[in-house]
């Protein structure tokens, strides 16, 4: 007879689904993990994946959202090195997760979920941005444009793999950018 599992919080279960779905992601890409291998490697039987989840979008989205839980509480750590350091770090931290850059944005056409945490993400990164550049006397009619050239310089670095050295190169001179002379 099979034994039976231990019941379990469905946040706990939703937790275990995420990181499942996390490593596949990393190892495999998103368009090469189906739900039924979701579901093996997660240990759930294949529906009990749509218990949490809508679709595989919304699996996507817990994904990028817990990676992000994980890097933002760090970055306290690095909040007082020069912004050219800072953006390395962001670099370094989600390295690991680069391909999604490209899953992101090949889903935001087809997925309005998807569309908005990728929305939603411009905005916080944004906002950070904006705080760095007008803390460096970064002014008013040219921030707007600055804020985007360093949240697509970051999302290239991650969508075009670069080594670490060209990643600090590409970080010094976007930063150079915001110096003050």
């Amino acid at each position: 007879m099979a034994r039976n599992k231990r019941p379990q919080p469905a946040d706990e279960k939703r937790a275990e689904i995420v990181a499942a779905a996390r490593r596949l992601f990393v190892e495999d890409g998103y368009d090469a993990t189906s739900m039924s291998r979701l579901a093996k490697e997660a240990e759930v039987a294949p529906n009990t994946i749509y218990w949490y989840f809508g679709n595989k979008d919304d699996v996507l989205i817990a994904v990028l959202t817990a990676v992000m839980a994980d890097v933002w509480p760090r970055y306290q750590d690095v909040a007082g090195e020069p912004i050219a350091a800072r953006l390395l770090w962001v670099v370094g931290q989600l390295t690991d997760m680069s391909h999604l850059v490209t899953t992101v944005h090949a889903r935001v056409e087809h997925s309005p979920a998807v569309a908005e945490w990728h929305q939603n993400f411009h905005a916080i990164t944004g906002s950070l941005f904006r705080y760095e550049l007008e803390k460096a006397g970064v002014t008013a009619p040219t921030v707007d444009a600055e804020v985007m050239i360093g949240i697509f310089t970051i999302e290239g670095l991650l969508a075009h793999h670069q080594n670490e050295s060209q990643q600090r190169t590409i970080c010094d001179a976007l930063a150079s950018r915001w110096t003050l002379t």
